[in-house]
């Protein structure tokens, strides 16, 4: 039983399981239309270096490109950055790339900038970002060998190499903020949008 409340469904412009889950579990009728923009070059181009306006401009620049296609339809884009102090990570291009990054995160309290925008008729209504810290234990290169083996080709499709919602619990001590903002989508304030929207039946 979905309570979405609109003439049509939501579109989330992502390709993002964990997104897509989140919205399903929360009632929400919706699409999945990926955004296929260039995010590093949109990224260089703005000239911006905190994590939290990048993860927001990109946020907005996926509903954006969607909306532009979709007009009539609420369309929601979402972005993540993880940064440890002034180092910006992205997802690693293969295992030797996601070693050195768990290596560089071991130990060490980093921080994730979800960002989440929502933009209809080409304009955007509603944007947030929401951040979450966390403390990955300290690993020799034994565990990050073990946990490479045991979690596959999983480690380069999210950014730091690993995801909460399965293997990558194995690696952490503390976390600071909501499970949503950890899985890339802050939940919270979106569904806060939407309901004053009049979009929810609750």
């Amino acid at each position: 039983m979905t309570i979405w409340r609109g003439k049509a469904p939501l579109v989330l412009a992502s390709q993002s399981r964990a997104r897509q889950m989140l919205l399903d579990h929360a009632g929400l009728a919706f699409e999945a239309v990926p955004a296929d923009i260039d995010e590093r070059a949109i990224q260089q181009k703005s000239g911006l270096l905190q994590p939290g306006e990048i993860a927001a401009l990109l946020a907005q620049e996926k509903a954006l490109h969607i909306s532009a296609k979709m007009p009539d339809r609420y369309v929601i884009g979402a972005d993540q950055t993880l940064a440890l102090g002034t180092r910006l990570f992205s997802k690693p291009a293969g295992r030797a790339q996601a070693a050195e990054q768990l290596r560089a995160l071991a130990g060490n309290t980093h921080e994730l900038h979800s960002g989440v925008a929502v933009a209809l008729g080409g304009k955007v209504l509603f944007s947030e970002v929401a951040i979450a810290r966390m403390t990955m234990r300290p690993l020799n290169g034994d565990e990050i060998r073990s946990y490479l083996d045991a979690a596959g080709e999983a480690v380069t499709t999210s950014v730091g190499a690993y995801q909460l919602e399965g293997l990558g619990a194995h690696l952490f001590e503390r976390i600071e903020g909501d499970h949503f903002t950890i899985l890339g989508l802050p939940l919270l304030p979106l569904l806060a949008f939407l309901r004053g929207q009049g979009l929810l039946g609750v």
